[in-house]
């Protein structure tokens, strides 16, 4: 796992997924958030690579920033246009498909559960950090 920290950017595969929406024209960002999402809450039962799941945490964590009570994103490895004051439009039911995605992460059959699990000491605060935009995308969803 190329992580340096336990947040949604700071890994290498959420790095590069952010540096490929940032590169996208402001139209298809949108399109490429859901993608990322409903690739993981549509997966079903079988084992989900830590790859995807990586990349669906980045887009789960810049959808809960745009809602309120989400934490601005100041990370270098987020997306520029967003460290940049831009944003994107999403879909009201966006919110609801990256809950579903992120509870599929942390559930089991999931790579990126157990390499946390692995890093016994990091994984309380790799949870807590996944929990946290959960948190906001569930508020934004009872509203």
């Amino acid at each position: 796992m190329g992580a340096w920290d336990v947040g949604p950017f700071d890994n290498d595969t959420a790095a590069d997924w952010c540096g490929d929406l940032d590169d996208a024209a402001p139209e298809r960002r949108a399109v490429l958030i859901r993608d990322a999402l409903s690739r993981i809450a549509e997966h079903g039962d079988e084992y989900l690579d830590s790859g995807d799941a990586e990349e669906a945490i980045a887009a789960a964590a810049i959808v809960a920033s745009l809602l309120p009570g989400g934490a601005a994103i100041e990370t270098p490895y987020a997306p520029d246009f967003l460290l940049e004051g831009g944003t994107v439009e999403v879909a009201d039911d966006v919110p609801a498909i990256a809950v579903r995605a992120l509870d599929r992460i942390v559930g089991v059959d999931s790579e990126w559960r157990e390499l946390w699990e692995e890093a016994e000491e990091s994984f309380p605060q790799a949870l807590a950090s996944v929990q946290s935009i959960r948190a906001v995308l569930e508020q934004a969803i009872s509203q």
